[in-house]
């Protein structure tokens, strides 16, 4: 019997077990301690985001930009069918409707060319999704959302160091929201952040985030008692999940980096493969510096793509497949729409194949063969 290769382990830097001690010791155990003003630093340091504010999830930060945003019953967002249901969730809770539009077939990301087609007087607001911590064509919808004067979100949530022209992403829509989930390159099990790139927003953020009360400005002094003085919810996370989340956030760039090693050691194997067009490697444009936060495959369509994964994971290789779009999903169908066919999103979906990732990887080579051995 083979040794199962996992799909992901999550990395510890060492220090994790340290900062939750300190935590612990302080006595400040509920949000907004210590480690959470450390961990908003670092992210406004090292994204170049106006404000940080850290959510128990980047589910959480999508809610807040559409509680900021007002979304109310029949306002229309933009976003791609291929992503995670939570980028439509956020704006459905509100009344909102998603308008889905296909992907580029060579970042996956959301088809700029598509959007403008799909705003109607009802659009709020356009929201990004970087697939794989590869930057949407960032240039072209800031246009396009200036000339109709519509809201940009970006889901950041696989893109953390992840960069477009040089400028972070999640630092150049209204609002970047951020998942620190396990799977993802820095992690604290469960967590996220908003980003708040548009000044107008950032009193109202740390209200709704403190469950529409003002009590972070009671905590600073700028209130004698802080009272409810709008809608929001609870979503802070606790100084234990900041304290491991610093622990990350202060070793992102070398994590990063050896993310990247990884990924560039499986570009390099599987680039005589794709040469057989067999399978189709990812593809990073010229603008884009990417994080090593996915490596997958198209696979031909010739192929069952269920059944590669199926023999792979007969071989030790546990490979898996990615979203299933939203549009034709029964909640898609439900509470969004969509005016064209999503050719390329449908095509993907069935195509794609993510392969075992994490730091300190070195079965390249296995799997590679269970690959071949499972293509042919």
């Amino acid at each position: 019997m083979l040794n199962q290769i996992g799909f992901n382990i999550p990395f510890l830097t060492g220090n994790e077990f340290r900062n939750i001690k300190i935590a612990c010791d302080s006595i400040h155990l509920s949000g907004d301690g210590s480690f959470t003003k450390k961990c908003h630093d670092l992210l406004e340091n090292n994204i170049n985001g106006r404000k940080a504010l850290l959510t128990h999830s980047c589910t959480g930060a999508l809610e807040i930009s559409a509680l900021l945003l007002e979304i109310k019953r029949g306002d229309e967002i933009i976003m791609p069918s291929y992503t995670f249901v939570s980028t439509a969730n956020a704006f459905v809770l509100r009344g909102g409707v998603p308008v889905f539009i296909d992907i580029r077939p060579d970042t996956l990301n959301i088809e700029e060319k598509q959007i403008e087609k799909a705003i109607t007087p009802k659009t709020k607001a356009i929201v990004v999704v970087h697939y794989a911590g590869v930057s949407c064509e960032m240039d072209s919808i800031l246009q396009i959302a200036k000339r109709h004067n519509l809201f940009v979100i970006e889901d950041a949530a696989q893109a953390i160091l992840a960069s477009y022209k040089g400028k972070p992403l999640g630092s150049m829509g209204d609002f970047g929201c951020m998942s620190f989930h396990e799977t993802k390159n820095i992690h604290c099990g469960e967590g996220g952040a908003l980003l708040i790139n548009n000044a107008k927003y950032i009193e109202s953020a740390d209200i709704i985030r403190e469950k529409g009360t003002n009590r972070s400005k009671f905590f600073r002094g700028e209130v004698d008692k802080y009272r409810w003085v709008d809608i929001g919810s609870s979503y802070l996370p606790g100084e234990l999940t900041a304290a491991f989340l610093a622990a990350q956030l202060e070793h992102a760039e070398e994590i990063t980096q050896k993310r990247l090693d990884v990924w560039n050691k499986y570009h390099k194997i599987f680039q005589d493969l794709e040469k057989t067009e067999k399978v189709r490697r990812p593809i990073i444009p010229k603008e884009c510096e990417h994080n090593g936060h996915i490596y997958y495959l198209l696979i031909n369509k010739k192929y069952n793509r269920d059944r590669v994964l199926h023999k792979m994971n007969e071989l030790g290789v546990n490979a898996v497949f990615h979203y299933q779009p939203l549009h034709s999903s029964p909640a898609g169908k439900k509470y969004g729409k969509h005016s064209s066919h999503l050719t390329v999103t449908d095509d993907i979906s069935e195509r794609i194949i993510r392969l075992p990732m994490w730091i300190g990887f070195d079965q390249h080579e296995r799997v590679s063969e269970a690959l071949i051995k499972s293509l042919n």
